[in-house]
């Protein structure tokens, strides 16, 4: 290539263009630039996000999310790791120290061979050297959580103690940082986490635990985001987090009471609670949990199975701790009950906005075999009964309701709904679709809107018959051009 060639239209960009098609190619690519002129050798050492995956976009196809990491050799997942290494060091070692932040270095790799402390030392030593703004480790395991056993726990739970151990200078620096698969023998590993990374924003563990059951107690000075799904943990107590801004918390294992508690978190904006209860689970009590907060969004997932909130009358208690909801999304409610209790919901939180639910029996997420459910102990009675005390409620602030997988027994609860909601603007009715990790199963139900204008315009005057309601009723199919706000508060089988 030859820099000032009339025939040379990329070596006429500007520097900022260049590095701006620098940053979208995997870095891996952009390190290959630099053998091309000593311009292009210096323009790949000034990247300002250095995005080390050892999964490139253009492999989805071989190591996507839809194939299985069962279907991987360890021997590629070592490769994999080695290739992006070179690579990382090649482009942190070009860099000149003190000049050219790093916005961002975001590192993913597999706890396989030594390679991960190699990068974990690689990272440290940058930090020491160059400003960086955002540092982020993902951390994952050759096999998945249906494949792991036990004894693969421990091990990978072994091999993060080595890597955190020996590369606390890196994890000093970190920003954000995702665990998934560890069992640790140490039981305040989890702890000495938040002490060292004091700088981190997020934190999301999945299938983690340790040896033995402990209440995690969480303080953090940065803290915004934390993210607790299958993790075995007697009680998590987010004590002091002035930060946090959003929790997801999800497949408790604890039948009490939800261990779960906030202390003080007065910027908690968006929450996430996702169950599958058995029959041995306490209801959890919303006001009982969220006396002290102000969250804003509010998303709580059934997985098909038995509710387990407990509807409440109207109290004080449950006021405040509702009081500042705008959203509220209802996943995975299981089909087939009444759905009259959702209204405890609308009755409390008289700043409610938008209100997203989902009713579904998923096959592939859930047991079906009778004798399997009876020695799961998952309920047959999935619903709950509850009574609205006001006769005469009306809500005024609610615009949008927006609901997947409609089906005819829902007509009666919508009328409901439109009839209290007195400026409600829009009513979203989403018909049911296949989910593409189950095509191969038949649906329980399958798709129910009707698919002629006629029928669908009786369909119309059957909800709004007898009822004031400014709202315009929509009947959609999910797609990939559905709203946003709708498609991310979708099912996850929709997406």
């Amino acid at each position: 290539m030859q820099e000032d060639s009339g025939d040379d239209r990329i070596g006429t960009l500007t520097n900022d263009i260049l590095l701006n098609i620098l940053d979208r190619l995997h870095i891996s690519d952009a390190a290959k630039t630099s053998i091309l002129s000593r311009r292009w050798s210096q323009l790949s050492a000034k990247l300002p996000r250095l995005t080390i995956n050892p999964v490139p976009e253009d492999m989805l196809s071989l190591f996507g999310r839809y194939v299985s990491r069962a279907k991987i050799s360890d021997g590629d997942f070592a490769r994999l790791n080695a290739a992006t290494f070179k690579a990382t060091k090649s482009v942190l070692a070009r860099r000149d120290p003190g000049q050219d932040t790093i916005r961002l270095l975001s590192t993913t790799f597999y706890l396989i061979g030594d390679v991960p402390i190699s990068i974990g030392h690689a990272v440290g030593e940058a930090m020491a050297v160059h400003q960086i703004e955002k540092a982020e480790f993902t951390v994952l395991t050759v096999k998945g959580r249906e494949q792991c056993s036990l004894v693969d726990l421990v091990s990978y739970g072994t091999q993060f103690v080595s890597l955190f151990n020996e590369c606390r200078n890196a994890f000093i620096g970190l920003t954000r940082l995702y665990l998934e698969n560890l069992r640790f023998a140490e039981s305040n590993l989890v702890s000495n986490i938040f002490v060292t990374c004091k700088l981190l924003k997020y934190l999301g563990l999945f299938n983690c635990d340790t040896h033995k059951w402990i209440t995690l107690q969480i303080e953090h000075a940065q803290l915004s985001e934390l993210s607790l799904v299958n993790c075995r943990l007697d009680k998590v107590e987010l004590k002091w987090l002035p930060k946090l801004t959003r929790t997801t918390y999800k497949f408790w294992m604890s039948f009490k009471e939800l261990p779960l508690s906030f202390g003080h978190v007065p910027l908690l904006e968006f929450l996430e609670l996702t169950n599958v209860t058995f029959t041995s689970h306490k209801m959890v009590t919303l006001s009982t949990l969220l006396p002290e907060t102000c969250v804003q969004d509010l998303r709580l997932g059934f997985k098909c199975e038995k509710i387990w909130v407990q509807p409440e009358p109207p109290t004080e208690r449950l006021s405040a701790a509702f009081r500042g909801l705008r959203i509220v999304n209802l996943e995975s409610i299981p089909e087939g009950h009444d759905l009259t209790w959702t209204m405890f919901i609308l009755e409390a939180a008289p700043c409610l906005e938008e209100f997203y639910m989902s009713v579904m029996d998923h096959p592939c997420e859930m047991e079906m075999h009778p004798e399997m459910r009876r020695q799961l102990y998952l309920s047959e009675n999935k619903g709950v009964e509850w009574e609205s005390p006001r006769s005469d409620f009306e809500h005024r602030r609610l615009t949008k309701l927006i609901i997947f997988c409609f089906g005819n027994y829902i007509v009666s609860h919508l009328r409901r709904v439109m009839k209290v909601a007195v400026n409600l603007m829009d009513v979203y009715l989403y018909d049911r679709v296949a989910c593409r990790y189950c095509e191969h199963i038949n649906p329980l139900n399958p798709g129910r809107l009707p698919r002629n204008k006629k029928k669908l315009n009786a369909l119309r005057n059957l909800l709004t018959q007898g009822i004031e309601s400014p709202a315009r009723i929509h009947f959609l199919t999910p797609c990939p051009e559905m709203d946003a706000d709708h498609a991310e508060r979708s099912p996850e089988s929709f997406r």
